[in-house]
């Protein structure tokens, strides 16, 4: 016999799905839209451009925008709009290594300092600030005087910057879920600190370290152009935004489109970026926006 309607347990509230998450933040939906935009773009970079972007034509420098040249050509006569392609597959693959360096570098560290405390822990913090003393731009003339200006070597300083970042979002996150009653509850069935980092804390703490990864990823965009604008990032012939808008200070008077296009480019992408991390922050839990930034001395 079923019981009355009146003292049947109620119905667990179902999560709002993706799209009318979507209607509530029209941010995130612009957001996407952006990223989506970049992403197409650098593919289709890589498959496909309207000009040359590398052959150098100097009897058809500075052409305005045309049905041949979308965007016009630069001072050497190079399309424009098949650079602005390449240069975002450049800044994809900057800002996929450089944050995976600091993802998978800092998570370890950080998940390391919240499951031993003591002095592995500080050990952790100290170099953490040491490495926070060093901005990407100083690493990056360091390496350039050591092995010279690439972009490899762009890459690897901006996601050294990257590491501690990550070091303190992991470990501020993660002493928060060892507080938990499900990790008592594993501890007390044997498991070790190890197993329980890598099966509870580190998927407890993965959307956290999503969120980061999207606002780091547009810092890594940011960091990698102006190092290219003081060329110490991507080298000729290889496009670079950065380095577009470097070529184009001389001639603002001239041909301002040769500087609007790059810093428009970047603009959108940051700013996609941003729009995503912060939708995905509300999508996931609202409790990031404050769990990210804890960190406990």
């Amino acid at each position: 016999m079923n019981p009355p309607a009146s003292l049947s347990a109620p119905a667990a509230p179902r999560p709002p799905s993706w799209r009318s998450h979507l209607r509530q933040h029209p941010s995130l939906a612009l957001g996407m839209l952006l990223v989506l935009l970049w992403l197409l773009a650098a593919a289709l970079g890589q498959l496909w451009t309207p000009g040359s972007p590398y052959e150098v034509n100097l009897s058809i420098k500075l052409l305005p925008p045309s049905g041949q040249h979308w965007l016009g050509t630069d001072a050497l006569g190079r399309d424009v709009a098949s650079m602005l392609l390449l240069g975002a597959g450049q800044s994809l693959i900057v800002g996929l290594v450089a944050v995976g360096i600091g993802l998978v570098l800092g998570t370890a560290l950080g998940l390391l300092a919240a499951a031993w405390r003591g002095w592995i822990e500080q050990m952790v913090l100290r170099i953490a600030d040491l490495a926070f003393a060093f901005p990407a731009v100083l690493l990056a003339i360091m390496l350039t005087a050591l092995y010279g200006p690439s972009m490899v070597n762009a890459m690897v300083a901006i996601g050294i910057f990257n590491i501690p970042v990550f070091v303190r979002v992991a470990r501020a996150s993660a002493r928060v879920v060892w507080t938990r009653d499900f990790i008592l509850a594993a501890r007390v069935c044997g498991k070790g600190g190890w197993r329980i980092t890598f099966e509870h804390v580190l998927p407890n703490i993965a959307p956290v370290l999503l969120v980061q990864a999207t606002v780091q990823f547009a810092l890594a965009i940011l960091a990698e152009a102006a190092l290219s604008y003081l060329g110490l990032g991507t080298q000729p012939p290889e496009p670079s935004w950065g380095r577009m808008l470097t070529e184009a200070q001389t001639l603002l008077w001239q041909a301002p489109l040769l500087a609007l296009w790059p810093g428009l480019a970047i603009v959108l992408t940051v700013l996609g970026l941003n729009l995503l991390g912060d939708g995905l922050r509300d999508a996931l839990d609202p409790r990031l926006s404050s769990l990210g930034h804890e960190e406990a001395e």
